[in-house]
């Protein structure tokens, strides 16, 4: 038996467990996941007859005391939602309230499914704030002569990488960080609201601006507005909603505005036009975010619980359920409290090694969502299709369709993200987005005419379709599901922060990039990133799908080594077993969970849920 009363497996590198009893550190990740347990279910243990009178007690003492016997059930639904069939003191018809909660998943109330569309406009807001200088850039370079056709080359090319890049270097270094301290003076609602107006406002600057350090400064401080904002949304839906949804209306506005003339003393008109749209959406979201509940979360950190049941009222179809909810929000964020109380939890996301496996983790996925080179294609596709010899209109045409695309091979990653798993679909994907990216590059020496036209669109759109399903959801995904749940905030803003870092990196160097190696070196360059971020995957990033919080502390327990040194010997395997069709002897587990041999967990990539 191991320390923690488990029997010990060993694995091809060695005894996990034997590591554990001698490694000063398990202690202390015992003691995360001692504080995982609590926070899984603070309720678990308690009598029937406990929950109902801390249930009444709560009501009493926080304004809600006309409610006492609806919180009595709250507090016994609370515990175990599943359990309801066993609890005596449910009637029939609250049984009945329960029972639909499980077989019809999608019956919410009509607010809740408005919450969804504000969260999709939000995403839109920010994708268009993105995605929007794609076909500005093959116009205002030109008029503010950074172009390479003008004068110096290698340096015009660093600035036009500069401004395009200016949001994101203001996401990284200032936006993510301001997240804590506006949610906490502003609320969810008041946050998006803000930077909704931030973005719409800095949307009508860029639109006026009469110079590239202009232009600049402009969309510098757009990134204040989609810094908070990307961090804020997700938030907001999970404590509210099902996730929001992306769109790809940037490309649209460049198609849109791509043709209107200039006007006297206005120079530019189309590209002006182009970057201010964006701000259209952000108008619709300042007008309809406070239509919307507040966090029943942020309402009951402030105290005000009548506000936050009367949210949850209008996101539930009956008051039982809001009463749970709001009863089991309250005693998690009292158990936050108590079991993190004095800790810097800053300092633990990198001293205790459980964090620093899942900083290690988060850190590649979300560094590898943009060295993969989507948003070299995000950003710059139409200046790349005009290489190829597009004309302008076909390469707006074209940098539509990938956004398009984008966005509707995004839709099977709802069903493969839980079934195929985190890794596996990253360590599928990257290999084929790394081939479609050098045969994207090579199709540059194709001789100018239609081939090079269409093999180049072709690679772009094959890239699109493997990122988009992959690369594309499983970043974010991954990163709130790695974290302790008591370090879980500060370690998404990290990951958050570093997503932005180097979106900033890729957004700033591809032009300088492109004019020194050409299309050819610059696609082989990311290309090679993809064999890299294949291997960082495969050596550093375990499977996070479908575990228990338990299962995740054990899997982040393991040291990087270990589990480095038993995928090196898991990848072999794999290849022999599923692509050569080979009958090999099944490896021992990695993990306590994965049982006896665990072989079901398998995939081509890597072993099990390592």
């Amino acid at each position: 038996m191991s320390a923690d009363g488990s029997d010990d497996k060993k694995s091809p590198v060695g005894s996990i467990h034997d590591e554990k009893r001698h490694a000063p550190h398990i202690q202390v990740d015992n003691a995360i996941s001692n504080i995982n347990a609590k926070l899984a279910n603070p309720l678990a243990g308690l009598s029937h007859e406990e929950l109902m009178t801390s249930g009444a007690e709560f009501a009493r003492t926080h304004g809600l005391g006309h409610l006492e016997e609806v919180f009595k059930k709250g507090a016994l639904a609370a515990q175990d939602p599943l359990a309801f069939e066993n609890v005596p003191y449910f009637t029939e018809d609250d049984k009945k309230i329960f029972r639909r909660e499980l077989t019809h998943r999608w019956d919410h109330p009509g607010t809740l499914y408005y919450l969804v569309i504000l969260c999709s406009v939000a995403a839109a807001v920010q994708g268009m704030d993105e995605a929007v200088i794609n076909g500005a850039n093959l116009f205002f370079a030109p008029q503010f002569h950074i172009d390479s056709a003008s004068g110096n080359a290698s340096q015009n090319e660093w600035l036009l990488g500069l401004v395009n890049a200016a949001p994101y270097l203001c996401c990284a270094i200032l936006g993510c960080w301001l997240t804590e301290p506006l949610n906490h003076w502003l609320g969810r609602r008041g946050t998006i609201f803000f930077c909704a107006a931030l973005s719409f406002l800095t949307c009508i600057w860029q639109g006026v601006t009469n110079s590239w350090p202009h232009l600049f400064v402009a969309r510098f401080f757009l990134g204040l507005g989609i810094g908070p904002k990307s961090s804020t949304v997700p938030v907001y839906a999970a404590e509210c909603a099902p996730p929001a949804i992306r769109g790809a209306l940037g490309y649209v506005a460049d198609l849109a505005f791509y043709k209107v003339p200039d006007k006297p003393h206005i120079k530019g008109l189309n590209w002006r036009l182009m970057l201010a749209s964006a701000g259209i959406p952000a108008l619709f979201l300042m007008a309809q975010v406070f239509f919307c509940p507040e966090s029943p979360r942020w309402l009951i950190s402030k105290g005000r619980y009548p506000e936050a049941y009367r949210s949850l009222e209008r996101l539930r179809h009956h008051p039982v359920q809001a009463a749970r909810d709001l009863y089991y929000i309250h005693v998690l964020l009292e158990a936050e409290k108590e079991l993190t109380r004095g800790r810097n939890r800053y300092l633990e996301l990198f001293t205790i090694p459980r964090n620093r496996r899942a900083a290690l983790g988060s850190f590649v996925v979300m560094f590898m969502q943009q060295f993969c080179g989507v948003n070299v294609i995000a950003y710059y596709s139409s200046t790349i299709f005009r290489q190829a010899n597009f004309s302008e209109i076909q390469a707006l045409l074209a940098s539509w369709g990938f956004g398009a695309l984008n966005f509707v091979m995004a839709l099977p990653a709802v069903y493969t993200i839980d079934t195929f798993g985190r890794r596996n679909l990253l360590l599928v994907t990257f290999p084929l987005m790394s081939l479609f990216l050098l045969m994207t590059g090579f199709a540059f020496w194709i001789p100018e005419g239609n081939g090079r036209i269409a093999v180049v669109a072709l690679g772009v759109y094959l890239f699109d379709c493997v990122y988009s399903p992959g690369e594309g959801p499983v970043p974010f995904t991954y990163s709130a599901e790695a974290f302790p749940l008591y370090i879980r905030d500060v370690g998404m803003s990290f990951a958050t922060a570093v997503t932005w870092l180097f979106n900033f990196v890729v957004a700033i160097t591809f032009p300088r990039l492109l004019g020194a190696f050409k299309p050819q070196g610059a696609f082989g360059w990311y290309a090679a990133w993809n064999v890299v971020g294949f291997f960082a995957i495969l050596l550093f990033v375990p499977e996070t799908k479908a575990l228990s919080l338990e299962e995740l502390d054990q899997v982040f327990s393991v040291p990087t080594q270990t589990h480095a040194a038993y995928q090196i010997k898991a990848l072999p395997h794999n290849i022999k077993k599923y692509i050569f069709r080979m009958k090999v002897d099944p490896l021992p587990p990695l993990y306590e969970h994965d049982g006896a041999i665990g072989e079901k967990h398998y995939a081509p990539g890597g072993a099990g849920h390592a």
